[in-house]
């Protein structure tokens, strides 16, 4: 394990003394409200946006989109009640520049937005992002009539010369390092000349959910598109064009953000309820009630919410988590503290993630004295005794938080830059002290 700087912040994750019993209200999705921004702003009138996730990712989104011209207005529903975004479509203009940070979907989503726009709009991020593939919109864009300068690299820094219009059609891409490669397509169809016929033509394509949902909210706002479950052709979706409808949308809570509270649940033989658990989702987390409930856990979908119980026990799992593979760093840490090994599979589209999450999940885990072993899809784990140590996050909200679930059965655990939770996570320390009735408590200093 990596020597920790001195000026580095580390926070002391919380020791669970007994089982956790609480009610943790997750914020909105992530995915959700960055796509509902996407297609509110390509909208032919106003709509709202209603309980958004306010986080560095969707913030972002947020700004970009105002500085291609879109107003987006902060405030309450038109009912007056609840935290809503107000929406109004404009005429999209260059020149711009955005600000991706870290994040997929701004980084994936815009471009094609952008080619849309009247004049040069510029791409830039944190260093992490210029190493994180965006060839597969690049090259399709380019083949559906787009000038993209990005200097053969495939990846960001990068200017997209906007002529106010994409004429569309056909494309092939391969998009098995990112599924978001598909999303960002099918997001601006309904505005090119011709729409969009998408066409996968890499090995198997992760995060097939989070397609699903871009389609499920496109059809939304009255866009039609074809795809492979409603009997198109495998891996192909086409989007015909047409005006999108405004609309007044409420963002469901971060499923995938619930993971730490429910696997503390889990770990601690505690109790979670997570208020306003969807009955029927596209998100990938959805997928926890099932896998948890391998592991030891069980649960209910109740008019309070989702309440999910650990048993005390914890088992390991075979799984292949190549649709939900977000849920990876969740289930490695849970996986760890287990009564038997584990094996994760289907998700080599990691190493592309945040960081490599693969690597980093192995070189944290054994760090703190696990024994994780990359494997050429994912992780095997063989649960051994762990102990406190320092838990490196690699600016990953994801690392963070699946140290602090290790933090719960393990003393000691102290995670570098919590504050990286930021990215989906507003005031998740806060949040986890809550549910264990511990008072608040910010980052300390390494001495």
């Amino acid at each position: 394990m990596a020597d920790t700087p001195a000026h580095l912040d580390l926070w002391t994750a919380p020791h669970a003394s007994g089982a956790v019993d609480a009610t943790v209200t997750v914020p909105g999705s992530k995915s959700v409200t960055n796509r509902a921004l996407v297609l509110a702003a390509l909208a032919s009138e106003p709509g709202w946006l209603r309980r958004p996730l306010r986080s560095r990712d969707t913030l972002l989104m947020a700004q970009a989109l105002r500085t291609l011209g879109v107003g987006i207005e902060e405030g309450v529903g038109p009912d007056g009640t609840g935290e809503a975004w107000r929406v109004i479509p404009a005429r999209l203009h260059g020149p711009a520049a955005v600000d991706v940070g870290n994040a997929g979907t701004v980084m994936r989503f815009l471009p094609p937005v952008a080619a849309l726009a009247d004049g040069e709009v510029r791409f830039d991020g944190d260093p992490r992002s210029y190493e994180r593939p965006l060839h597969g919109v690049i090259d399709a864009l380019r083949a559906l009539g787009a000038r993209i300068d990005d200097e053969g690299r495939g990846a960001l820094p990068l200017t997209v010369h906007g002529a106010g219009a994409l004429e569309g059609g056909p494309v092939e891409i391969d998009a098995s390092s990112s599924s978001q490669f598909v999303s960002a397509l099918l997001l601006s169809a309904p505005r090119f000349n011709q729409g969009v016929e998408v066409r996968h033509t890499g090995s198997r394509l992760p995060s097939m959910p989070h397609i699903r949902m871009t389609v499920d909210m496109l059809r939304a706002v009255g866009a039609q598109v074809d795809e492979p479950e409603t009997g198109g052709e495998p891996d192909v979706w086409r989007v015909s064009p047409s005006a999108l409808l405004g609309r007044d949308l409420t963002v469901e809570p971060d499923l995938s953000n619930a993971q730490p509270f429910l696997a503390a649940a889990l770990v601690t033989g505690g109790r979670v309820v997570i208020p306003d658990w969807p009955e029927r989702t596209t998100q990938p987390g959805d997928a926890l009630r099932e896998i948890f409930t391998a592991m030891g856990g069980s649960c209910e979908l109740t008019e309070q919410g989702l309440v999910f119980s650990g048993t005390g026990a914890i088992h390991g799992i075979d799984v292949d988590l190549g649709e939900v593979g977000e849920l990876t760093p969740g289930i490695a840490a849970v996986a760890a503290l287990a009564d038997s090994p584990s094996v994760l599979r289907g998700v080599a589209h990691l190493r592309l993630h945040e960081t490599d999450r693969l690597a980093a999940l192995t070189k944290e885990i054994n760090g703190l004295g696990g024994d994780v072993t990359e494997t050429a899809d994912g992780l095997a784990i063989r649960p051994r005794p762990l102990r406190g140590g320092v838990f490196h996050t690699y600016d990953d909200h994801r690392m963070a938080t699946a140290g602090a679930v290790i933090g719960l059965a393990v003393p000691g655990v102290e995670i570098e830059n919590v504050a990286t939770t930021a990215k989906t996570l507003p005031d998740f320390p806060a949040m986890w002290t809550g549910m264990l009735g511990l008072e608040p408590v910010g980052a300390d200093r390494n001495a």
